[in-house]
């Protein structure tokens, strides 16, 4: 009878107490009533805030996390019941100056009302493997506006020049020259590339299936630069329609795809897995005041390689960051960018009890 009236929580033979475990968290971390009053904070918590856990315990969220916008999509982020991330956001956090942080606000099951608000600093949002690269983006099309101005004209001058070299020559010296257009068509390439993050304009959305586009990159894949690697097929057949573009979609599994093949080099019996699956509770807030959207069509890309290193994690999705030597590390960069455009989010995890790397890719759901 005495071990009825336990409450559901781990006893000390068991482990530590749900309460231990808040206050060990990583991650700032509060517990809010369904009167928006903060029952509890964690450590990390009274440092994010610069406040005491008396000062928090009792206060409103709302006064004590102050969000610098109070209107457009983040009205309500305090009085919905939904699980809300929101990304990039500016707040007033306690007795701190205004700070960028991620939210991530998750209603407690069987208790109505009652919200887990975790509060991440950009440099803890990355480790945990949101990149906000919005910023790098922009940076990047600068770059290759100018890029593309400055280069790209003169590159076909020196083309058409080598040609001419190798016409008036009969054909004499013709490595040279040819090396000569080889490099140049190479280095136009690159800028072809750089060139994708010139355009700010958002893709034409709308809601479809994702699996013959998800089978027109695979079967690319398997004739081209993966041809050598198994690539298994793990889809989910109930998976709705995802509000996508459908070349956009098509050039990040390709993307994916190629960057796991190449991962994959020193790997005696390399696969790559696709997965689909449906994911409930996910849920970003939409850039310009569009309100919040779901998240809930699933993509992952896994690999048996060896997986990111260590040095690059922080900066995996920013330009010209690459663990590769023949690299350019615009691949991941142009991900980012087109599954950002498409309101969605993109992931990078590594399970190394598996052995295994993973990109998630997370779509809103398509309506008609």
């Amino acid at each position: 009878m005495a071990a009825a009236s336990i409450p559901p929580q781990w006893t000390q033979q068991d482990g530590p107490a749900l309460s231990e475990l808040l206050m060990a968290l990583p991650v700032a971390t509060l517990v809010v009533r369904p009167d928006n009053n903060i029952s509890d904070a964690n450590v990390r918590a009274e440092t994010l805030l610069n406040m005491g856990r008396s000062a928090i315990v009792g206060s409103d969220i709302a006064r004590t996390v102050r969000l610098a916008e109070t209107g457009g999509a983040l009205f309500d982020i305090w009085h919905s019941n939904k699980p809300i991330a929101a990304y990039d956001v500016k707040v007033h956090a306690g007795r701190t100056a205004e700070m960028e942080v991620d939210l991530l606000i998750a209603p407690v099951a069987d208790h109505e009302g009652w919200r887990i608000v975790s509060i991440h600093s950009q440099s803890q949002a990355r480790t945990i493997g949101r990149h906000a690269t919005s910023a790098g983006a922009r940076s990047a099309m600068g770059a290759a506006a100018i890029l593309a101005h400055e280069i790209k004209n003169p590159l076909s001058g020196i083309r058409g020049a080598a040609q001419l070299i190798e016409s008036g020559n009969d054909g004499r010296d013709s490595t040279l020259t040819q090396l000569i257009c080889n490099e140049v068509d190479r280095i136009a390439a690159l800028i072809d590339r750089m060139q994708d993050f010139t355009s700010d304009r958002l893709p034409e959305c709308q809601p479809g299936n994702i699996y013959p586009l998800l089978d027109r990159a695979t079967e690319s894949a398997r004739a081209g630069f993966a041809k050598d690697i198994d690539i298994i097929k793990r889809y989910d057949p109930s998976l709705p329609f995802a509000n996508m573009n459908d070349d956009a979609l098509v050039q990040i599994m390709l993307n994916l795809l190629k960057n796991a093949a190449e991962a994959l080099a020193d790997v005696d019996r390399p696969w790559i897995r696709v997965e689909t699956a449906f994911r409930h509770g996910v849920s970003v807030v939409v850039e310009g005041g569009k309100g919040s959207a779901a998240l809930p069509i699933e993509i992952l890309v896994v690999d048996n390689g060896p997986g990111v290193p260590d040095h690059i994690l922080d900066h995996l999705f920013n330009p010209f960051v690459t663990g590769k030597r023949e690299g350019q590390g615009l691949g991941l960069a142009l991900v980012d960018k087109l599954v950002r455009d498409m309101n969605g989010i993109v992931q990078y995890a590594r399970n190394d009890e598996a052995g295994e790397s993973a990109f998630r890719i997370l779509l809103p759901m398509g309506t008609a």
